[in-house]
């Protein structure tokens, strides 16, 4: 299985479209790039079961994914957009 996220989405470009998830282990995640509100990247943050880090990137159609194996959290940020509330988390739960 697998989702994707949208990175720079909502009305001004600056949000994940589906900022929360729950997959079960095994699912591949894919963060996908809209072209909106300017340059941005994924990076986990503190408290995350995972560890990922895209670059910082404008281009529509970039993509990065995580395929999540084990029971955790992801915990992400766009850094540029931290102060934005650009955030977002992945639950992993096995199913």
């Amino acid at each position: 299985d697998e989702v994707t996220v949208s990175v720079g989405g909502g009305d001004d470009g600056f949000a994940f479209d589906k900022p929360g998830i729950v997959v079960s282990t095994g699912t591949t995640v894919i963060w996908e790039w809209t072209g909106e509100g300017g340059t941005h990247n994924i990076v986990s943050d503190d408290g995350s079961d995972y560890e990922f880090e895209s670059e910082l990137t404008d281009k529509t159609g970039y993509t990065i994914e995580q395929t999540v194996d084990e029971t955790g959290v992801a915990l992400y940020v766009c850094t540029p957009h931290r102060a934005l509330g650009m955030y977002g988390a992945v639950a992993v739960v096995d199913e």
